[in-house]
């Protein structure tokens, strides 16, 4: 009942941009950063592709929101696509409601992941700030086809939920305290990046190769 009512209260959630600073820490090398964490890693592109992005998200961002409606499917076209950058999302919630949404995305399956992401980004005004998170959700992951009862079965897997804190946890080690943040080749950059800015950096690392 406990793991439930985590989830499926219906307190009110703050529009965050960041979270109470952290202690400083040591930047990552390239290598710590890509050794997968405790759930199978989520990217799109060549995984020998010369350039690595790695961002950490929470679903409840409106920057991340942001980044993802109007940067990505430019981005993903130009970089990702051409086989110029692997881009893995992990997954940073800053709250019970962005874990809850990332829960279902890993319950819908590998191959609807992502839309489901997009999906919950896109209605984040419908579930992420409502009164009655439940039938919210309930409400938005309808549309990809898992009922109500699937829904609860997968807000209640105590496990997944570790894991993906976890995955939350390392990126606090690696020094991450707002969202979204990007690692690009190892060098951290935070807050949404627009596509210029992204040319800026990861041009000069695909010349040098």
């Amino acid at each position: 009942v406990m793991k439930r009512r985590y989830f499926l209260a219906g307190a009110s959630i703050f529009a965050v941009a960041g979270i109470c600073p952290l202690p400083l820490f040591a930047q990552p090398t390239q290598q710590q950063l890509l050794v997968p964490g405790p759930l199978p890693e989520r990217s799109f592109g060549d995984v020998d592709s010369p350039v690595t992005v790695i961002e950490y998200a929470s679903l409840t961002c409106g920057h991340c929101r942001n980044f993802h409606i109007t940067v990505w499917p430019d981005f993903k076209a130009k970089y990702v696509d051409t086989g110029k950058v692997r881009f893995i999302i992990r997954e940073f919630p800053f709250d019970p409601r962005a874990s809850a949404g990332f829960m279902l995305a890993r319950c819908a399956g590998e191959d609807n992941w992502y839309p489901t992401l997009d999906l919950l980004y896109r209605s984040q005004d419908r579930w992420a700030r409502v009164s009655d998170a439940t039938s919210a959700l309930k409400s938005v992951m309808s549309m990809t086809g898992m009922e109500g009862e699937q829904v609860e079965a997968c807000l209640q897997d105590q496990d997944l939920l570790d894991k993906i804190t976890a995955i939350a946890d390392t990126g606090k080690s690696y020094g991450v305290d707002s969202t979204p943040t990007f690692f690009v080749n190892g060098e951290m950059y935070k807050g949404v990046l627009s596509l210029e800015r992204f040319s800026e950096i990861i041009d000069p690392l695909l010349v040098a190769e």
